[in-house]
């Protein structure tokens, strides 16, 4: 893993961090809602991808989005293990999510915690000397 690699995950991070917080001020309707939602899935996907390509680039090794949370907490970059484990589980509900009260109350925990834990996990990362 380059350094290149891992600036331009982190530069990709930041864009969908960027749109989903913007997604966050605007939403309103129910539509708009699920587009938010929509936006901390691939969210998601980019950080659990760029803490990998972090990870790999100090010599860890992981695989999954669990087993990379899991060393990212081990090394510093993340802070709380339990909530990112939970937004992990959110993330897996997005997929197949039809009840209106669980968009909802997904909803509310992106807002309230997961762009908090995003955010900060940039804050982290532009402290490593990458």
């Amino acid at each position: 893993m380059t350094k290149e690699e891992v600036v331009l995950a982190i530069r990709k991070l930041k864009k969908a961090v960027n749109t989903l917080k913007e997604g966050l001020k605007k939403a309103k309707t129910q539509l708009e809602k699920d587009g938010v939602i929509q936006r901390f899935e691939y969210t998601f996907e980019l950080f659990w991808k760029t803490l990998k390509i972090i990870l790999k680039y100090y010599g860890i090794d992981c695989t999954t989005p669990r087993s990379c949370i899991k060393e990212g907490f081990k090394t510093g970059l993340i802070e709380n293990e339990e909530k990112y484990l939970d937004m992990l589980e959110d993330r897996n509900l997005t997929s197949h999510i039809y009840n209106e009260k669980q968009v909802k109350q997904i909803f509310g925990r992106i807002k309230k915690y997961y762009i908090k834990l995003f955010l900060k996990f940039l804050e982290n990362i532009e402290e490593q000397d990458l």
